[in-house]
């Protein structure tokens, strides 16, 4: 299907969307409008009436606003189904369930009538939750872009350790969703021919991937650019426990302490990406989200070390770790796992660019520059310093427990 285009008619303002670059573009869906969400509202009983609807999202795959209504403010969002069926948003909802119930603050989803989490209405799916407590200070931010400072930065870490600690006991099985999707399963194999079997079911089972990758000789490009990295993860994967996590850890997906308190996080968001991994995948994937400035490495001259917040890095991780301590397989495990942390879903975005969008540019970017490129930088000098720091902190690790 081709773009749709935002209801001119509906007399909201202009919304713009992140794009692949570093500026805005026109969102890819309609924008949410009054009447639709008063619409939706009617199959929650407890959200009343909507009286306004307020900020818009600029994320590019989904819909959403904040709706003043009579019970106070919501968050709404809706997705093509095909990106997210009811069942599949409700496999984020119970999992948010479980880590409010271990103390973890989430925003609180709504049910609608039928005691369902999430509803469908034509070709979407739609959810509804409360507004959660705290600032939105990162709300105009991208991936891909760094904390505000290093207070910042280990707030996120301490964070994210907590939410590790909530996830303990939730043993749902991963998901089945095929589109936008950040999964461990294509890596976790020790072997280089498994890895390369496990990516050719995963293509085989999204028409789309197998239609875009016809013209590509994917194996040769993953044996060249990923498995010798996969060669330096393959001895840890058997220490590397199973955890549900978060799989999205940015700055934007939190809400944020009033300054001038010290900064802390009040409400962790966007479950969109969780699954069954585990915490070092979800710590890699953190570094990936945040400390590296991806859009503006092409840019960037000479020496791009400056665009590695190795500062922010070590106090996200000294952070984290002085809630739930890595074991020293875990923390030699990170270096080895994050140029390859990102590599299920860029394959799931290429399938959602090739086969939804059918932006043959995008496509492009997704595997050229996002699932080979980004796994390539880290043999340049700056990926090297970035890993070798890494490193130093696994010796340091060892050394300190030996000594």
């Amino acid at each position: 299907m081709k773009d749709a285009k935002p209801d001119d008619a509906s007399g909201l303002p202009a919304v713009l969307s992140h794009g692949m670059g570093m500026d805005a573009v026109a969102p890819s869906w309609p924008t949410l409008t009054l009447d639709e969400v008063a619409g939706l509202l009617r199959r929650y009983p407890q959200a009343g009436a909507v009286t306004r609807l307020g900020w818009h999202s600029p994320r590019p795959f989904s819909s959403a606003c904040v709706a003043d209504t009579d019970s106070g403010p919501l968050f709404i969002k809706r997705l093509l189904r095909e990106i997210r069926s009811v069942g599949e948003l409700m496999d984020e909802h119970r999992f948010m369930a479980h880590l409010r119930t271990n103390g973890l603050a989430v925003s609180e989803v709504l049910s609608a009538g039928d005691g369902n989490t999430a509803v469908a209405d034509g070709g979407w799916s739609y959810e509804v939750q409360r507004l959660g407590q705290g600032v939105d200070r990162y709300r105009d931010a991208t991936s891909w872009t760094p904390f505000l400072s290093c207070v910042d930065a280990a707030a996120a870490g301490r964070e994210l350790a907590l939410l590790h600690l909530a996830a303990r006991g939730y043993d749902a099985p991963a998901r089945s969703t095929r589109l936008l999707a950040s999964g461990f399963t294509l890596l976790n194999a020790e072997q280089p021919q498994e890895v390369l079997e496990r990516i050719q079911t995963y293509i085989g089972q999204r028409p789309a991937l197998t239609d875009y990758l016809a013209s590509r000789d994917w194996r040769a490009d993953v044996s060249r650019v990923l498995l010798p990295f996969h060669a330096r993860l393959s001895p840890l994967l058997h220490g590397l426990a199973p955890l549900w996590t978060h799989n999205d850890w940015h700055a934007s997906n939190l809400l944020w302490q009033a300054e001038p308190a010290p900064a802390a996080v009040r409400t962790v968001l966007d479950f969109g990406l969780a699954d069954r991994t585990c915490a070092v995948y979800d710590l890699a994937n953190a570094i990936e989200r945040n400390l590296i400035e991806w859009l503006a490495l092409p840019m960037a001259s000479g020496d791009q070390r400056h665009l590695v917040h190795i500062d922010q890095l070590d106090a996200m991780l000294d952070a984290y770790e002085a809630v739930a301590p890595l074991s020293a397989l875990g923390t030699a495990a990170l270096p080895a796992l994050l140029p390859l942390v990102h590599i299920e879903f860029a394959l799931s975005e290429l399938a959602y660019f090739h086969g939804v969008q059918r932006s043959a540019e995008n496509a492009a970017l997704a595997y050229d520059t996002y699932f080979l490129g980004h796994a390539a930088w880290f043999d340049s000098d700056a990926g090297r310093y970035l890993l070798d720091h890494l490193q130093r902190r696994c010796e340091r690790k060892t050394d300190t427990r030996e000594s």
